[in-house]
């Protein structure tokens, strides 16, 4: 994220502190308000638009931070007007609420900093979650190279000429005929991926990918026109997040050892193969052989697992089903 920071502070967008209380992020989005005209007929709106861009989202949200998630829900759906009364201070009215949040946090934070009941629905079903088991790439050296200093000051001109844009984007007919054909087909279709922590997210997913197709308009042309190349880039983008998403809440239910389980997975996919006692030995802080052997038994009977047994213990080896899942994905995006 600290690179995006940089071209963040370049162009002047209005940032929130990272760490924050309620009634002062209120404030904050109170004095962004600005104006705008629209190009096309001249009419001047208001908005406040106001950018949380946190390296650690769980100081941002703090624990169990019921109201603030709330009126970042409340939030999301940008509503034209926006009231908060308090009991001492008055009422607090701000016009054309346009909040974004950009986060980074480890899945074991995050859900610290959230409430059980959170996640499936609220805040979380309103996000695009991104999630990875490792880094990409291992950089000795994190210098910039002379083409890639070149490459940003392309990046910050072309972000300026994206600043610039005003006014309502608009769609093709072609895009209107993919959207209609693809919404239909999602409305009375199974779900992306199995997974109830995730359903209040599935209802919001073409919200998500028609966010997305007009930001790949934007980072295409200035004409604020979505056309079906936008549509194809955005849902494929998602396709591709949406792969590994599940196991940003991975652990979370009732099972007393859930967490552990989807840990236990993790390590047997990167192993590969291993003895018994090496698994026992990685968890040792963490369960006893007794319910070790419980989850390896559970996994095993799930078909991601294939345990043999021979004098002195037992050799675990992962199967493709766990693989699959596990695999870091090649593509690019």
């Amino acid at each position: 994220m600290g690179q995006g920071y940089y071209f963040l502070r370049e162009m002047g967008i209005k940032l929130a502190a990272e760490s924050i209380t309620r009634e002062a992020l209120i404030q904050e989005l109170k004095q962004s308000n600005d104006s705008q005209a629209d190009p096309e007929t001249g009419k001047i709106y208001l908005h406040a638009s106001l950018t949380i861009y946190s390296q650690e989202l769980t100081v941002f949200l703090g624990y169990n931070n019921q109201n603030l998630m709330s009126d970042l829900t409340d939030w999301y759906d940008c509503r034209d007007e926006w009231t908060y009364r308090t009991k001492h201070q008055g009422t607090d009215e701000i016009i054309g609420v346009y909040v974004n949040l950009i986060g980074a946090t480890t899945p074991e934070l995050l859900q610290t900093a959230l409430p059980r009941d959170a996640i499936g629905g609220g805040l979380t079903s309103r996000m695009i979650f991104v999630f990875e088991m490792k880094k990409g790439k291992t950089v000795v050296a994190p210098f910039q190279t002379d083409e890639e200093k070149a490459l940003g000051v392309r990046l910050v001109k072309d972000l300026e000429k994206i600043c610039m844009m005003q006014g309502e984007f608009k769609i093709t007919d072609a895009f209107m005929e993919r959207w209609s054909q693809w919404y239909t087909a999602y409305d009375q279709g199974p779900a992306p991926f199995d997974d109830y922590k995730f359903s209040g997210y599935f209802e919001r997913r073409p919200t998500h990918v028609m966010k997305l197709s007009c930001i790949a308009s934007a980072s295409r042309s200035s004409s604020m026109i979505v056309d079906v190349c936008d549509f194809d880039r955005a849902y494929t983008m998602l396709q591709h997040i949406e792969k590994k998403m599940p196991y940003t809440f991975s652990g979370v239910g009732k099972f007393v050892h859930s967490e552990m389980m989807e840990r236990v997975m993790a390590y047997i996919a990167i192993q590969k193969e291993m003895e018994e006692s090496e698994l026992l030995w990685q968890f040792r802080s963490d369960l006893s052989k007794f319910d070790l052997t419980k989850i390896v038994e559970s996994l095993e009977m799930m078909g991601q697992v294939h345990v043999v047994h021979h004098t002195g213990g037992a050799r675990i080896k992962a199967l493709e089903k766990l693989l699959m899942g596990r695999r870091d994905d090649d593509e690019n995006v």
